[in-house]
This record gives structure tokens, C-alpha cells and sequence, in this order.
């Protein structure tokens, strides 16, 4: 028999404490229940989005990414903190739904969870330790959060109220959770001990260890009020912290699991205007894009209330690091603001306003580079370039584009190309290399089993013409048989869909389509990523795209291409990961490789590379369009290379070439630092 009276026996003023046992759970699951039921109302009145395809991927993304936590150790710091409360918290989730029914049932266990059985002496054990690391967790947390302040949780004024307080809130009711648990069984052990009754075995170190000894000496009076008192204050503020969840940016603490489920599974693409229309009935659309709340897909709105304001994507996001309008935590947030006023939880549904001019700015919206660092970073699998590309959508249906965007749309839809150019000089390139490299042209009487699709900007820029060249002569040393579409060819429309102009984008696809069927061609390489993410992800096409570097790697491996040392000694070489071939296609290895490959090189790293490195500004028409900025990304990137020690930067893209180049005369680096694309480079060290 036990020393004290269990709280499902003991009264309280005449009352039987098993009263509040019962009610506690019995309001707090009603109450949950409501705002819950409120809270699935937007979702249901939402989009469709299709998310019920590629079950084993969604298993895998749940168990590595929810369950293993990979994301989080990008920032050791509050990765390593939130780790160690996540996993405690699964610990002890058995716990706190064994305490629940404590209350009613005093001898409750799950079957061999018994305090004599293996596994509960096991389990025991590691809940008391899990309860202890928790609470210190949440306690360094508290502090770090609430005083020291980490730049990326700051809220500057234009985006509205601070977190701060409701975030250290839930910390504290966190540590309350863990102290009542722990007290009610330490003030049971040490009635125990006190009594010389059986004493549940309490790990050195763990926090009821230490409130067990604090109580060794305690009236037994004071220890039946604390076991009591520690168990109902766990039971009250256990179902007030569900209710809690669903009204801010915890709510991911519900969500999270579901939100990492239903991410997107694949890079990339583009979601559709409406899934499941075909062509003609999204062209009878009254209203294209993201207008309203309602406008955004369930899985969207799911991402709103996700968010757990951890400020992580707006910290990596380039537009927001120069001062543009565009925090991508707020658009979370102030995703999730509007639901819930919309959405109220007491009174009726209220009518949905435009979104553009009363939740987020035109700026903003158009601030994008659709780079993708956000969705990166994000270690719960929120989605932004759809949404933003949603919005965008609406704006260009309601003719609300920027002006210095409208030029190069006009020319994208009557020539073919942002630049305006006419269609015949598409291909004027190959004459400057037709005795050293003849380039065919594809015409319906040529067969190739390799089509280079040149894109706009290597077609028709000065500058950048150098970059096909270069690339024309590569793969004729890799023994392609190869040519090109010419004329035929039209703007890939990367950029053109990431502006929102989806019918111009159906335009330019279903023309290339059709002509690289006719082609006849088994597969298409490119030099510019933007294309080559297009042809790839957004075409979805029968035959495969590769980027050139991937091309000249298995070259150079195999001997095909042979390339020259170095011999300016002088020269430091730094590669600059362009977005459309890392982080949207995970091509990162095959551009190292290759330049790595030039014997002598010196290369070194700049301080964001890989998966972090640091948009140019170049994506999704941003070549045209002139945002007010604090300093232009470009000449942050190429100070970037200054300070990692290189005078050469090297990337893979013509869109990222023009801005290095551009931005190395702004930032005062002419003369001392050179930018060149990878196949020109190779093409400068190849034997020939």
C-alpha cells in the first residue's frame, strides 16, 4: 500500500478530487475539439492540391525530416535545443497519457509498463531523464530567446507584433509540465523512503532525483498536498497547452507531422493554375491565380499554420538580406493572421478581402527571386514559390505588372525572346565558330542524337554568346553528334511562369515540345540552368535534359576532353552555385568536378556555397526588374568571393554571369576580380 493517497482517491473540502480527474480531460478535449473543427474550416474550403501520390516518398520525407530532425542542426544552436525537446517529448508523451487516466484508475500502467516490469523500470528511467533534459532545453531556450535575441527571431515594425513573449510563454508552460510530472513522483519516493515502503527507483542526476532529495525531510502532510497539487497542476495545464497550440505559432506542434508528409516531392516545377483542368477549361477561368484566402491550396493554408516563426528562411532568403520587401517568415505569418481573423473562432465566417493591397505589398510579392533558399531551409517542409507565384498569377490577370517587366513580356510574346530580337538571328552565334566547330542547325533534314537548347540570353546577349560558343565546342570534343533548333528555338519560359504569365509560359512550352519531338533527338543538353530546370521539371518531357557540366565531367573522366594546367599561379578560382542547377536540381558535384579537373587549379569556397548559396538576383524575370534594395545581391555575392580569398569567380549560368560581371564593376573590383562561366573556362584549358 502506498504511502500516500493517489489523487484518484483523495478529497479536497469534502470533494472528491476523481471529480476533476474526469472533468479536466472531458473540457479540454471538448474545447480542443472546437478549435480544432474551426481551424479545418479554411482547409476545406481551399483549393485542391494533388498530395496523395508518392506514398513511400512522404514516409521517407516523415522519417527523416519530422522524426530525424536533419534540418535542424543548420543552426547548431536552437537545432540542437529543439532536438533535444522534440525527442523528449515523444518520451514522454506515454507518460502524460498514463497520468491521465492516473487520475481515475491509481494503479494504471500499460501492459508491462508496471514500476517491477523491464520494460517500465527501461522506460522510467529514460522519461525521467528525457523530463530533465527538457527542462533545461527549454530553460537555456527561454533565456536565449527572451534575452539574448538571435537576429532572425527580430520582427521590424512593418511586419507587425513580435513573438517573443508567447514563444517564452510556451517554454515556461513546457517547465511547468516537466516539474509537476516530476514532483508528483518525487514527492511519492520520498514518502516512501520515509515510511520504508518499496521506493520506485528515481535515476541519479534527473530532475526527480533532485526534487526527491529536496523533500526527504519534508512533513508527510506537505508531501501528500505536493503530490496532489504537482498532478493536477500537470493535468490543467497539460490540456490547456493542446487548446493553446491551435491559437499561434505553436500550432506546428500539431501540424508539423502532416506538413512534412504533404511536402512537395519533387524540385523544381511549377504547380499548375488549378490541378486536374485541361488546357481550354483553365483558359475559360474567370479568375486565375491567388486573389483571395480561399485562392491558396489546403496545403498552403496547412504551411500558414505550420510556421513556427523560427525565421530560419528569411534568414538565408537574398531579397530580404539586401532590404527588399520580401521577409518570407511573414509571409507565413501574416498568412496565418489572416485565416484566423477570417476564420474567427466565436462568430461567423467573415468575407475574404483581396490579399495583395490589404495582407502582403505588390513589393513584396514581385521582391522574389524564386531562388529557393527558403524552401531549403525550412525544417518542417513550407512551401513559398508557388504561393508567391499564385499571387503573381492574379496580379498579371488583373494587368497589375511592374512597368519595367512589361517591356520584356511584350517581346516574349511577339518575338520569342525578352530581349525583342528577331527569330531568323537566333542562331547568328555558330557563324563566328563555323570552321572550328560547325554547329548544325536541326531542320527537319539533319538527325542528332543530342539537342543543345541554347535559350534567350545565350542566343542574344553580346556577352553571353561566348557562352554557347564555348559550349558548342565542348561537346564537340565529347564526341556529341549534335545541333540546334535555331530559329525554332523559343524562350524555354522559365522565368515566364515564374512570373505568373501562365498562358505565354503554355505558349512557349507546347511551341518547344513540338519542335524538339520533330527533332528526333534521344536527349537535350544545355548550358543555361533556367532552361535546363524548365525542359526538366516544368515540360516534363520523354527524353532526358542535362546541364553541360554534367556532360564534360563524364568527358574529362573519360578521356574524351583533355584539358591544360594552369599557368597563372596568381589566380584563385571560387565557384558560385547558381540556383536553378543547385538547389532547384541538386547539381552540385558535376561544375567542382569539372573545373576541379584543370590540372594546378586553386579553388576555395565562399562562405555560402552548396544548398546555402547566395542568389545573384538573376531568377524570374529579376534581370528586368529594378526593386528598391540596400545593396544589390550580386555585389554582396561577389564581396563574398573577395573575402574568401578569390580573383576569379566561376559559375554555370548566363543569368548569373551577367550580374557578377555587372555587379564586380559596381563594387569597385574591376581590374581585380574576373567572372567567367564554367564552359569558357574549360574551353580556355582544353587541348585542342
Amino acid at each position: 500500500m502506498e504511502p500516500l493517497i493517489a489523487p484518484a482517491q483523495y478529497t479536497f473540502l469534502g470533494i472528491p478530487t476523481v471529480l476533476f480527474s474526469v472533468l479536466i480531460p472531458i473540457v479540454g478535449i471538448a474545447l480542443f475539439t472546437y478549435i480544432m473543427a474551426k481551424r479545418i474550416a479554411p482547409l476545406t474550403r481551399a483549393r485542391k492540391d494533388e498530395r496523395f501520390d508518392a506514398i513511400p516518398q512522404r514516409i521517407w520525407n516523415v522519417a527523416l525530416i519530422w522524426l530525424g530532425q536533419i534540418r535542424q542542426p543548420r543552426y547548431m544552436m536552437g537545432g540542437v535545443l529543439h532536438i533535444l525537446i522534440f525527442f523528449g517529448f515523444l518520451v514522454l508523451a506515454l507518460r502524460s497519457m498514463s497520468l491521465v487516466v492516473i487520475g481515475v484508475i491509481p494503479d494504471f500502467a500499460l501492459p508491462g509498463f508496471g514500476h517491477d516490469q523491464m520494460i517500465g523500470m527501461i522506460y522510467n528511467v529514460a522519461k525521467d531523464y528525457a523530463a530533465t533534459i527538457v527542462f533545461v532545453a527549454c530553460f537555456v531556450a527561454a533565456i536565449r530567446r527572451g534575452i539574448f535575441r538571435p537576429e532572425r527571431y527580430e520582427v521590424p515594425a512593418r511586419f507587425g507584433k513580435d513573438h517573443t513573449a508567447e514563444a517564452v510563454f510556451v517554454l515556461c508552460i513546457i517547465m511547468t509540465l516537466m516539474v509537476s510530472e516530476s514532483l508528483f513522483e518525487a514527492a511519492l519516493v520520498a514518502a516512501q523512503i520515509q515510511t520504508g515502503a518499496h521506493a520506485h527507483f528515481l535515476p541519479p542526476g534527473s530532475l526527480p532525483w533532485f526534487l526527491q532529495n529536496s523533500l526527504l525531510n519534508t512533513p508527510m502532510e506537505t508531501l501528500q498536498t505536493l503530490h496532489v497539487a504537482a498532478y493536477f497542476i500537470h493535468d490543467f495545464t497539460f490540456f490547456f497547452f493542446l487548446c493553446f497550440l491551435p491559437l499561434g505559432k505553436h500550432f506546428h506542434v500539431i501540424t508539423s507531422l502532416f506538413n512534412v508528409y504533404f511536402m512537395r516531392t519533387r524540385r523544381g516545377n511549377i504547380k499548375p493554375i488549378e490541378y486536374g483542368l485541361s488546357a481550354e477549361e483553365m483558359e475559360n477561368l474567370k479568375s486565375i491565380g491567388v486573389k483571395k484566402l480561399e485562392d491558396f491550396t489546403w496545403k498552403h493554408i496547412l504551411d500558414f499554420y505550420t510556421c513556427a516563426d523560427c525565421g530560419r528562411c528569411s534568414d538565408q532568403c537574398p531579397a530580404n538580406t539586401v532590404g527588399r520587401a520580401l521577409s518570407p517568415r511573414f509571409i507565413s505569418i501574416k498568412g496565418r493572421e489572416a485565416v484566423f481573423n477570417t476564420y474567427p473562432l466565436t462568430g461567423p465566417i467573415l468575407k475574404s478581402e483581396n490579399l495583395v493591397g490589404n495582407v502582403y505589398d505588390e513589393d513584396e510579392i514581385w521582391s522574389c527571386t524564386t531562388c529557393g533558399a527558403c524552401e531549403e531551409e525550412c525544417p518542417i517542409g513550407i512551401e513559398y514559390i508557388d504561393k508567391i507565384v499564385d499571387m503573381r498569377r492574379g496580379l498579371v490577370d488583373d494587368g497589375e505588372v511592374p512597368q519595367t517587366l512589361q517591356k520584356p513580356m511584350q517581346a516574349l510574346a511577339k518575338r520569342g525572346n525578352a530581349w525583342g530580337k528577331m527569330e531568323k538571328k537566333r542562331a547568328d552565334w555558330t557563324k563566328d565558330i563555323a570552321e572550328e566547330c560547325p554547329v548544325k542547325v536541326v531542320d527537319g533534314e539533319e538527325s542528332v542524337n543530342t539537342l543543345y537548347f541554347v535559350d534567350s540570353i545565350s542566343s542574344f546577349d553580346d556577352r553571353m554568346v561566348d557562352i554557347a560558343k564555348s559550349t558548342a565546342k565542348l561537346l564537340q570534343a565529347a564526341g556529341e553528334n549534335f545541333g540546334i533548333l535555331g530559329k525554332a528555338e523559343k524562350d524555354s519560359g522559365n522565368e515566364v511562369i515564374r512570373f505568373g504569365e501562365e498562358f505565354l509560359y503554355q505558349d512557349l512550352k507546347n511551341h518547344n515540345m513540338e519542335q524538339i519531338k520533330e527533332s528526333g533527338a534521344k536527349r537535350i543538353v544545355t548550358a543555361d540552368p533556367h532552361a535546363f530546370n524548365a525542359l526538366k521539371n516544368d515540360y516534363q518531357l520523354s527524353i532526358p535534359v542535362e546541364h553541360i557540366s554534367s556532360v564534360v565531367t563524364r568527358a574529362v573522366k573519360a578521356g574524351k576532353i583533355k584539358l591544360k594546367t594552369i599557368t597563372d599561379a596568381t589566380r584563385v578560382y571560387t565557384y558560385h552555385d547558381p540556383c536553378y542547377l543547385g538547389r532547384h536540381n541538386g547539381v552540385y558535384e558535376d561544375p567542382r568536378e569539372a573545373l576541379n579537373a584543370i590540372p594546378g587549379i586553386r579553388t576555395v569556397e565562399m562562405l555560402k556555397s552548396g544548398d546555402r548559396s547566395f542568389c545573384c538576383s538573376g531568377g524570374g524575370l529579376m534581370l528586368f526588374y529594378e526593386p528598391h534594395e540596400e545593396e544589390r545581391m550580386a555585389v554582396l555575392r561577389v564581396k563574398m568571393a573577395a573575402k574568401a580569398g578569390a580573383n576569379v569567380i566561376v559559375t554555370a549560368c548566363p543569368f548569373c554571369l551577367v550580374n557578377m560581371e555587372d555587379a564586380i564593376k559596381v563594387a569597385g573590383y574591376e581590374g581585380k576580380i574576373e567572372a567567367l562561366d564554367l564552359v569558357e573556362l574549360l574551353d580556355q584549358h582544353m587541348v585542342k
